[in-house]
C-alpha cells in the first residue's frame, strides 16, 4: 500500500510539463510582441493599428501564463516532496519558495499564487472594459478595494 504514493509522480511529471510549456508559450508570446513593436516602429506594421494596446494586453496575458505556470512548478515540487522524497537543495542560502513540508503550506502557496493570477487577469478585463456610466466607474472601484482588501487578508499572516 505505502508504494501506491508513487502514483503521484505521474501527476508531477505532467505538471512540470505543463509548467514548461506555458513557460516557452509566454515567452513566444512577447517576442512576437517585441517583433510587432519593431515592426510598427519601422514602419513595416500598418499604422493604424494601436501598438500600446496590443503589446500591454500580449504583456498582461503572458504574466497571466506564467502565474499559472509557477503554479504548477510550485504544485509539482510540493507534491514530490510530500509523497516521494525530500528534495535536496544545494544552496542552503537559496529562496524557499519551492520548500514545502504539509499539505497545508503546499495549499498556501498555491492559494497566493492563483489569487495574483486572478488579479492579473482582472487587471486584463479592466483594461478593456469601457467607462460609459458613473455606474461603471462606481463598480470598477468597489472592485479595486475589494481586491485590496483581498490582498490585506492574503498577507496579513505572512511572516515578511
Amino acid at each position: 500500500m505505502w508504494n501506491a504514493r508513487l502514483f503521484v509522480v505521474l501527476a508531477v511529471i505532467l505538471s512540470l510539463l505543463g509548467s514548461i510549456l506555458l513557460f516557452i508559450v509566454a515567452s513566444i508570446d512577447i517576442i512576437k510582441a517585441a517583433k510587432d513593436t519593431y515592426l510598427y516602429y519601422t514602419g513595416a506594421l500598418t499604422q493604424n493599428l494601436d501598438i500600446h494596446n496590443i503589446l500591454l494586453h500580449t504583456i498582461i496575458m503572458a504574466i497571466d501564463l506564467y502565474l499559472i505556470a509557477v503554479v504548477l512548478l510550485i504544485f509539482a515540487f510540493g507534491l514530490y516532496e510530500l509523497f516521494i522524497s525530500k528534495i535536496e537543495i544545494r544552496d542552503e542560502n537559496s529562496s524557499k519558495v519551492l520548500e514545502i513540508h504539509t499539505l497545508d503550506q503546499l495549499k498556501d502557496k498555491l492559494a497566493k499564487v492563483i489569487v495574483m493570477a486572478l488579479i492579473v487577469a482582472f487587471f486584463s478585463k479592466a483594461l478593456n472594459m469601457g467607462m460609459k456610466t458613473p455606474q461603471d466607474m462606481l463598480f470598477f472601484a468597489i472592485s479595486i478595494f475589494a481586491l485590496s482588501i483581498g490582498l490585506y487578508f492574503l498577507h496579513k499572516d505572512s511572516k515578511h
